[in-house]
């Protein structure tokens, strides 16, 4: 409940990874449960991470990003289908390197506030009068 924005979507991407590494140990384990679970719940959250991008202030990046979250899903639905461990291991792979990514993002997000002008001098105030930061997505 107090988890920002950033955080949560943070919170997002790490349970993606989760049930993707859980459907590759379900198809290496031949337990089909196992795998239709992780691959269901990793595209809902897929899913959710490519509906939650809000285009406004960066149309250029969201664009990139909501391309590389189709991609994601489409080759789930293929690795799903086809159980092919090499497409998902793709995906997970992918799923980090958007993870490593967005902690960075978030990093330059929390320094830029620490760093903005307030009028009371006092760093990382947000005051409301500011203008948005230039990326923003919502979880």
């Amino acid at each position: 409940m107090t988890a920002s924005r950033e955080e949560l979507r943070l919170l997002l991407i790490d349970g993606a990874i989760k049930f993707a590494q859980q459907a590759m140990t379900g198809m290496e384990n031949k337990n089909p449960e196992l795998t239709y679970s992780g691959f269901s719940q990793c595209r809902d959250i897929v899913l959710e991470l490519l509906n939650s991008i809000k285009p406004e202030y960066a149309p250029e990046i969201a664009k990139s990003v909501q391309d590389l979250y189709t991609y994601m899903y489409g080759e789930l639905v293929k690795a799903s289908i086809n159980k092919d461990k090499a497409i998902l291991a793709e995906v997970i792979s992918l799923l980090e390197y958007e993870r490593e990514t967005w902690v960075l993002t978030m990093n330059r997000v929390i320094e830029d506030r620490e760093h903005a002008p307030s009028s009371t001098g006092t760093p990382g105030t947000v005051q409301a009068q500011e203008k948005p930061s230039s990326i923003s997505f919502q979880a």
